[in-house]
């Protein structure tokens, strides 16, 4: 069903195969609404100016009731209700359960970035999918409530601490922006947003990513790749690209940027230079180095910067690598 408004004022363009349902409904709701609007405003002002008082007008008596009339009124809005009920409910049932072969993405969401974990081990900051074959993302939160909204997939489900939660799509365009440089490019599909729907903290309105959808080939070329981000990149280039993935970037600035938006120091031409922490209720001062910054990773409440609060992720062994770490330094090291 192709929605008459989706494509102007409310939503962006349905890239998935239940989005048509979904802004068709939404539709049947909104003109139905209006009609009824429009209907019943109109018959009051109608009433109104009809049996408005008048001097000398004697009232006529009311009926006790009209059978005809309230069948009327309580049977059609019940039609009505029952049909979108119907169509609601049938819709979520088909967008709650994935299909058995739906290619599996674990999301986790935390304060403020997603990570996308594909079967082969490689993860991303930006979510890539194939088109037209069933995905299914399985979610989790690593501290608070989360909501995990695709506008143009019209799918949205909440990431909730302590538990996994999942929901399921099949993308039916593929993304490719225009190139800038060819007068004569047509306009392809712009990779698509994601956000978090439910308020999170400070930087909530940050947390987004962007989703590309892949031809079949171009997807598993993509993610084999994506799997291997040591390989054929020097340590620096890996480290920038996990600096940004793990979501040190959403909390350290690479530009000087010393504002309170910013909950830790900012680490561009930081490396080799000292600084004040607290370490176990005492004031040391210590060199940023290369085991200042394992730890720092590791055991990130061991040593706070002073002026800083505590509360950066414990990145354990399954969550950052040691040969990942390496890269991390080699990047920080190349900050000027």
């Amino acid at each position: 069903m192709q929605s008459i408004l989706a494509d102007t004022m409310f939503f962006p363009p349905e890239r998935s195969s239940v989005a048509g349902s979904v802004d068709g409904l939404f539709d049947f709701i909104y003109y139905l609404s209006a009609i009824f609007f429009v209907g019943i405003v109109f018959a009051m002002v109608y009433f109104v100016l009809r049996y408005y008082q008048r001097p000398g007008h004697k009232e006529e008596p009311s009926p006790s009731h009209h059978e005809v009339l309230e069948i009327t009124w309580s049977v059609i809005p019940s039609l009505l209700v029952g049909v979108i009920f119907f169509y609601g409910f049938t819709g979520y049932l088909n967008m709650r359960e994935a299909p058995e072969n739906a290619y599996e993405i674990n999301v986790r969401a935390s304060k403020w970035n997603w990570l996308f974990v594909y079967p082969n081990g490689a993860e991303s900051d930006e979510l890539h999918i194939p088109v037209d074959r069933p995905v299914k993302f399985l979610l989790q939160s690593g501290d608070v409530l989360h909501s995990f909204y695709i506008p143009a997939f019209r799918i949205k489900m909440d990431c909730v601490p302590g538990r996994y939660t999942s929901t399921w799509v099949i993308a039916t365009d593929t993304t490719e922006a225009p190139d800038p440089n060819d007068e004569n490019a047509k306009d392809g599909h712009l990779p698509m947003n994601l956000f978090c729907a439910e308020y999170c903290g400070e930087k909530h309105s940050a947390m987004r990513a962007k989703v590309f959808v892949h031809e079949p080939g171009e997807f598993d070329v993509w993610v084999e790749k994506a799997a291997n981000i040591l390989e054929g990149r020097s340590p620096a280039e890996a480290g920038e690209i996990l600096f940004k993935r793990k979501g040190c970037a959403q909390c350290h600035s690479i530009e000087g940027d010393m504002s309170a938006k910013y909950a830790g120091p900012p680490l561009n031409g930081q490396w080799g230079t000292e600084r004040k922490v607290t370490a176990r209720g005492t004031t040391e001062t210590v060199t940023m180095d290369e085991n200042y910054v394992r730890e720092s990773i590791r055991q990130p409440n061991a040593k706070i910067v002073e002026g800083r609060k505590p509360g950066m992720t414990v990145f354990t062994p399954q969550l950052l690598k040691d040969d990942e770490i390496t890269a991390i330094i080699a990047y920080l090291k190349s900050l000027k």
